[in-house]
């Protein structure tokens, strides 16, 4: 007879953190992969363009390899990998003025492209890749996700346009929130400071579905129109060359989230023009400083992400409820360093919207 305290015990719970962290800040290696289709019968065009982009990003700091492949049942879809030696130099470059034109050859062949970037976290192979493997940098451990990807545009609008912007922005009805059985829209975030605006996104799913479902709602369309004669940056959105270009200098990536829980908080944004050259090195530091934070349970913070694209940073938090509207500082001894790395003190931006989708 078996004893009750002989009996196998039930399978425990499984225990899941509310921790949630995304960074590009932990050294580890980058595997970048560009998926590419392209016109039929450019396929040589495609090649010898690759060519020439190949061997200018061979000499880009932190690049270490490619490789070319085509399909074996499709030629006219491609994929382009690449390694880094870890994901800021990769992303410093993919967002700065020297991608946008080595990149433009290719415009004229490809149909579509779809970038995906990989911290690597493990790695096997025979004896010469495992001696490698001392010189090469793996994430240590896997990060904790919540299926949301976050994203941020921003761009800059004529000065004395500031309050038509804001009217023109703040007044618009959002776009249906459910893109496909996959992807949903749950939350628009928008923000001003001075003439510079910034949107930030939340995606469960896809984020280019999901950015390519919101261009195409007429309402959302409409508010693009409007806004387009008070932009710094000219755009026709009826130019399929001239909207590419605009977002893709608009794309302002997030290279850093961290999240203690799920209670909801107040949503700030805190916007940061960094020294020529220094806005990688200051979003690391904000980084770093939010993560301790999300260790604190005294902290403010309750999540918080870092956009940056070349020397424009965005902290993005959500603190809690009895902080009110106070401005979250940072530690006096980060604030001391980030203003060694700053060309005019950190402001907090204005809110214009915020809005979630009902089932977010």
């Amino acid at each position: 007879m078996t004893t009750t305290s002989e009996r196998p015990s039930a399978t425990p719970a499984r225990e899941v953190s509310k921790r949630v962290s995304q960074s590009v800040f932990d050294g580890s290696r980058l595997r970048v992969v560009l998926l590419v289709d392209v016109h039929d019968g450019a396929q040589q065009q495609f090649l010898e363009a690759y060519e020439q982009l190949c061997n200018q990003v061979a000499s880009v700091p932190g690049h270490v390899s490619d490789q070319l492949c085509q399909s074996i049942e499709n030629p006219s879809q491609w994929l382009i990998t690449s390694e880094w030696e870890s994901a800021p130099p990769f992303l410093t470059w993919v967002n700065s003025e020297e991608h946008v034109r080595m990149v433009e050859p290719l415009h004229s062949c490809v149909r579509d492209t779809r970038s995906l970037r990989f911290h690597v976290v493990r790695e096997t192979g025979g004896a010469a890749s495992q001696a490698e493997q001392g010189q090469r940098r793996l994430q240590a451990h896997p990060r904790i996700g919540d299926g949301v990807i976050r994203h941020a545009l921003t761009f800059t609008v004529k000065p004395g346009s500031e309050k038509k912007v804001a009217e023109i922005l703040s007044d618009y009805a959002s776009p249906e929130a459910r893109v496909d059985d996959t992807t949903r829209l749950c939350r628009t975030s928008l923000f001003m400071h001075g003439n510079r605006v910034v949107r930030a996104i939340e995606v469960r799913g896809d984020l280019l579905a999901a950015l390519r479902h919101v261009a195409r709602q007429p309402e959302v369309r409409a508010v693009e129109e409007a806004i387009n004669p008070y932009l710094e940056q000219d755009r026709d959105l009826d130019d399929q060359e001239s909207a590419r270009m605009f977002f893709t200098r608009a794309a302002l990536p997030a290279v850093h989230h961290v999240s203690a829980g799920d209670q909801e908080g107040l949503r700030q944004a805190l916007y940061y023009a960094a020294r020529p050259g220094r806005g990688m090195h200051l979003a690391e530091l904000l980084a770093k400083a939010d993560s301790e934070s999300a260790d604190d349970p005294a902290s403010p913070v309750l999540r918080s992400t870092v956009f940056q694209r070349d020397d424009v940073v965005v902290r993005l938090v959500d603190v809690r409820p009895d902080q009110g509207a106070e401005a979250v500082p940072l530690p006096a001894r980060v604030a001391a360093e980030a203003r060694a790395l700053l060309d005019a003190d950190a402001a907090r931006m204005d809110l214009i919207t915020d809005r979630r989708s009902p089932e977010a």
